[in-house]
């Protein structure tokens, strides 16, 4: 359940870094701009989507105990 919880991290970490290169590349390179704010959007949801299955493996494991 660990490597759930870092791959969900890691994600997050993405999508900072995304958003900082979004913001930084917005005044001159727009359509690479676009790019990281793409990777921003898909890293934020599946930070979410492993969130989500984290959480319900957790509440799987509990109740079978």
């Amino acid at each position: 359940m660990k490597t759930y919880k870092i791959s969900e991290i890691l994600y997050w970490v993405i999508a900072g870094i995304s958003t900082y290169k979004t913001i930084s590349l917005w005044g001159y390179e727009q359509t690479r701009a676009y790019y990281f704010l793409g990777f921003a959007v898909l890293s934020v949801f599946m930070a979410l989507f492993r969130r989500h299955y984290r959480k319900k493996f957790n509440q799987r494991d509990n109740s079978s105990q």
